[in-house]
């Protein structure tokens, strides 16, 4: 599991860099995030599921679509999966222990 949890971390951190580079093409930046804007709500879908995955995934098309590239969406939702969510969190479990006397 802490594999693909840092695969997603490296992978989250490559689309973010890849989304703010727009940002410092003059002249056809803007254009590029029409077609950046699809493609990165499709990648968010693929790696998060559920209904957390479903807002990401409107979140990251507003936010390129927009031109606001500069916050990091994936990067803040691996953030918030794997540190702040409780949802993947189990409850607690009493361990039955046995003692020989």
């Amino acid at each position: 599991m802490n594999k693909n949890k840092y695969k997603l971390l490296r992978q989250g951190i490559l689309l973010d860099l890849a989304g703010m580079t727009s940002s410092f093409i003059p002249v056809i930046g803007p254009f590029l995030d029409i077609l950046w804007a699809p493609f990165a709500a499709k990648k968010m879908n693929d790696m998060y599921k559920g209904t957390s995955g479903k807002i990401a995934t409107l979140i990251v098309f507003l936010e390129e679509i927009l031109l606001f590239d500069f916050i990091p969406t994936f990067t803040l939702m691996w953030i918030y999966t794997f540190l702040l969510s409780s949802e993947k969190r189990g409850k607690l479990q009493p361990i039955k222990v046995k003692v020989n006397d």
